[in-house]
């Protein structure tokens, strides 16, 4: 057996690429839509890509399955409860797909709903007459530490209550069924949306799970849904978007349609409703940028977070790094975000030239002059806290507006124009992302905190 975990850490996901190396077939699960990396390692070890399964319609990222189907002529899975307006291969509870002979590396198909009605896991035997599986790719019914939150924006049709049922089943008697050396592959990892308690361990066991996770404790079904239901993050809003293009028969990714722009077009495509989106460093940023734009760098959640604060619908125009380019468009791709315009490079060289006609720079506070400027009683300083609710539970700062990042774009109401508004978050990446996005709403007096709460609540106990 050929077994791969493909993990990208920007979006905390796992793919799987298992093959069967004296057939030469092979299938990937749960992939994204820049496909050549599973296609690149099925050759390099002598496979051919025969089939993609996806555990479930994934809201966090758009799956690539239209083009591995359009790469390679693979086949598309999903549990039977799926219904898409493209040709799938439906599986039964049970199902088992042989990738070798009777002997060979087989799948098989266990019906997990409760994080969506559809989900499956997917159960890998290195021999078809195996009694216990090598592994468990359990998609987001089961994490490292963890289990996914029931998912209203990607169910249609079923209550939270109603999921909640289904994954306690799914977790507590059928993943729970399973035997203590079985390896535990699941889908995503720290740092996703789609649970509230990943570990960033990849990969476990279900015996190590069953001592360790909170939510795979012996509990009635009652117990287990408040549990898993509390302290969930708040989820980007083109989750909902991207559950329902998965369903859908789009358009594929195209890496090649996006080209540099000229600072003319850029000036032309923003007049005309196009986002800017500045991908540099924030350092960068904040001593110089084009006025109007959201700053979102590559450095960390890069597509995740920008999809925060964009549309899917969204013209773009990227600022990237010389040679990041196609970087920062792919990832945006990754979510479904196909609206890019094209990119401004030279965009120092830019700066230097439009000083005085378009240039703006961010204001970044230390704890102590946030001090400063919250004594200061000509000034009227509004406090917002980017953190997630589960995060405020630690403290923060008194008085201050709590409106998760993932949440600020649709609650920008809440904020008021007319007075001074300093943002933080836990370290100050978030929150350098918020105020751009509040200066390119207009805000004028907008300025974020170094080091974020943690640098504050450091002062406060010197």
């Amino acid at each position: 057996m050929y077994f791969a975990q493909h993990y990208l850490d920007c979006l905390s996901q796992a793919s799987y690429l298992v093959g069967d190396e004296t057939s030469g077939q092979a299938v990937v699960v749960d992939p994204r839509r820049d496909v050549s990396e599973y296609v690149e390692d099925a050759k390099a070890h002598g496979l051919t890509i025969v089939g993609v399964i996806n555990t479930h319609f994934h809201a966090d990222f758009l799956a690539g399955h239209l083009e591995m189907a359009e790469a390679t002529g693979a086949w598309i899975g999903y549990g039977d409860k799926a219904e898409t307006d493209y040709e799938i291969r439906a599986f039964a509870d049970g199902e088992r797909v042989a990738l070798g002979g009777p002997d060979g590396v087989t799948l098989q198909i266990m019906h997990t709903p409760g994080h969506t009605p559809e989900s499956i896991s997917v159960l890998v035997y290195e021999k078809g007459t195996d009694a216990t599986p090598y592994g468990a790719l359990t998609g987001d019914a089961l994490f490292i530490g963890d289990v996914g939150r029931p998912d209203l924006l990607a169910s249609f049709g079923v209550t939270a209550r109603e999921l909640g049922g289904m994954l306690y089943d799914s977790v507590q008697h059928k993943l729970m069924g399973l035997a203590d050396e079985v390896r535990v592959f699941p889908a995503h990892g720290a740092g996703s949306a789609c649970g509230k308690n990943l570990s960033t361990e990849t990969q476990s066991t279900i015996g190590e799970q069953r001592r360790f996770n909170y939510a795979c404790q012996p509990m009635d079904e009652q117990t287990f849904v408040d549990i898993v239901t509390a302290g969930q993050p708040s989820a980007p809003e083109y989750f909902g978007y991207d559950a329902t293009l998965n369903r859908k028969n789009r358009a594929t990714y195209d890496e090649s349609a996006v080209s540099e722009l000229t600072f003319a077009q850029v000036t032309e495509a923003t007049a005309a409703g196009a986002v800017l989106l500045d991908t540099r460093e924030q350092a960068e940023f904040a001593a110089g940028h084009l006025r109007g734009s959201v700053s979102v760098p590559l450095d960390g959640r890069f597509a995740e977070t920008a999809g925060m604060l964009l549309t899917p619908h969204d013209e773009i125009v990227v600022v990237a790094p010389e040679g990041h380019e196609s970087e920062a468009v792919t990832r945006l791709a990754r979510i479904g975000f196909d609206g890019v315009v094209g990119y401004l490079t030279d965009v120092e060289d830019v700066l230097t030239e439009a000083e005085d006609v378009c240039v703006g720079h961010a204001s970044r506070l230390t704890p102590a002059q946030l001090d400063e400027a919250l004594a200061d009683p000509g000034r009227e300083v509004v406090l917002v806290d980017v953190r997630n609710t589960g995060e405020t539970e630690a403290g923060g700062v008194e008085g201050a507006v709590n409106i998760p990042l993932a949440e600020l774009r649709r609650r920008v109401d809440e904020v008021p124009r007319d007075k001074a508004v300093v943002v933080y978050c836990a370290g100050g990446w978030r929150s350098s992302v918020a105020a751009s996005y509040l200066r390119s709403e207009g805000f004028a007096d907008v300025s974020d905190i170094l080091g974020g709460f943690n640098a504050i609540d450091t002062m406060a106990q010197a």
